[in-house]
């Protein structure tokens, strides 16, 4: 246990918060590898920005990594294949609220990878953030954004610290956990790869307390390190919710405070998740870029709990038989954690290279919404120092004017308000539909 002595404390402790049941059934469950099923069917738009632009056709023979959709913009990250097949078609299917193409692919069972791949010589910034693109890499813990734009700051901008983020605070989910146990060798030196080429300063591998078995892994690789100068270090974080929110990983890592609206690079910081520096390193050694996805299937309707690495683009349905189906009681599907994930609500949904759970939940008692008492609960819970009470009055009289005075942008809509609400306010709903407003009106 010596190396659990070095790890560090944070600098700034979360304001606010909530302390949640963590439910990590899966988390001593190795990940098992899903055979791939007759169809994928994957769309161009996984990530933040432009959509890919497909460059494949109807008939098209494709292998495990061959490019199917190129990058579109200079926000946006190429498509690979995630099996061996042909090209059954381009469809177009409404994802979000947006038209998207997807490419349906008949897998041939043999996962044969495209014989073009090979391992990257990356000795530079420019081929750390070309080898990002290439993978197809964008943030797998959050809203998918490219991840070689995000190695690649404005000019000028100083950032003197690589902030990794471990924390994977909601409940259930388990796979950044797994990848720091199954993959950790991967993590630690991807993280002094990235720290080296883009000259920064120090790393900071935040991990939450309730992970002490990924802690002291990752603080024993670190502190043996052939590179190990004090650089780099492990941070143990407080096991509460909203901790793994970027804003909130920032506070306690530096000490600093991101602006709403604002990116990382403004306050020095590039933050990464673990499962993206292990992948990013990963397609440095082999040349494999991003096409399948480790998530948990969990929740209470799920009798057992797992860790899967998935094909991306396999229908939900297919990864639902795979663990043995659910319990008929079952009235929702949630795609990532019960916080913050997004209601599955369509039968043609697949696993995107941003998802990192899958949740399936039996029926929960009625929710009664009865009148504020004003008890400011939601205010204490605000890791944000937000007014949701106020902003709910503000919205609910029409006072347009009064919600950017409440600085309602600064909102990570994490949920934590209407989770302690006693009256069941739909805060977090008033919260976003607000922020959209504002939107609106600049």
């Amino acid at each position: 246990m010596k190396s659990a002595r070095s790890v560090l404390r944070p600098f700034k402790k979360l304001r606010g918060g909530i302390h949640l049941d963590h439910q990590k059934n899966a988390e001593n469950f190795e990940t098992v590898i899903m055979p791939p099923p007759e169809k994928v069917f994957i769309p161009m738009s996984q990530h933040i920005g432009a959509h890919a632009a497909a460059c494949v056709k109807k008939g098209d023979s494709v292998y495990v990594g061959t490019v199917i959709g190129e990058a579109a913009g200079p926000v946006s990250a190429p498509v690979h294949s995630s099996v061996s097949g042909v090209v059954e078609d381009i469809i177009v299917r409404s994802m979000g609220g947006r038209d998207i193409n997807v490419a349906v692919i008949a897998s041939d069972g043999e996962m044969k990878p495209d014989p073009g791949l090979k391992k990257r010589t990356v000795r530079s910034a420019k081929a750390l953030t070309e080898a990002a693109t290439e993978c197809g890499l964008v943030g797998l813990g959050g809203a998918g954004f490219p991840t070689g734009v995000k190695l690649s700051p404005p000019k000028g901008t100083v950032i003197d610290t690589l902030v990794i983020n471990g924390a994977e605070c909601e409940p259930y989910i388990t796979s950044d956990f797994r990848e720091l146990i199954e993959n950790a060798e991967d993590v630690v030196e991807g993280v002094y790869l990235i720290k080296k080429l883009l000259n920064i300063e120090k790393a900071v591998i935040g991990i939450e307390s309730n992970k002490p078995a990924a802690i002291e892994k990752i603080a024993e690789l670190v502190k043996n390190h052939k590179d190990a100068d004090g650089t780099v270090n492990v941070m143990r974080l407080p096991s509460s919710y909203p901790q793994g929110a970027e804003k909130a990983i920032i506070y306690s890592a530096t000490g600093r405070k991101l602006p709403g609206g604002a990116l990382p690079s403004a306050v020095g910081c590039i933050v990464m998740n673990v499962t993206s520096v292990g992948t990013l390193y990963r397609f440095i050694k082999t040349g494999m870029p991003l096409v399948r996805k480790r998530i948990t299937v969990d929740g209470s309707a799920v009798s057992e709990p797992k860790n899967i690495y998935v094909a991306i683009g396999t229908p939900i349905k297919d990864v639902l038989e795979f663990v043995g189906g659910i319990d008929e009681t079952a009235d929702r599907i949630i795609m990532g954690g019960p916080m913050m994930g997004a209601p599955v609500l369509s039968p043609e949904s697949v696993v995107e290279k941003r998802n990192n759970a899958i949740l399936v939940m039996k029926p929960r008692k009625p929710r009664k919404t009865t009148n504020c008492i004003r008890c400011g609960r939601c205010a204490a819970a605000c890791p944000m120092h937000l007014y949701p009470q106020k902003v709910e009055a503000a919205y609910n009289a029409g006072l347009k004017e009064n919600l950017e005075g409440l600085n309602v942008n600064y909102c990570m809509e994490c949920g934590s308000c209407a989770y302690v609400c006693p009256a069941k306010r739909p805060l977090t709903e008033v919260m976003r539909i607000s922020k959209q407003i504002l939107r609106g009106k600049k």
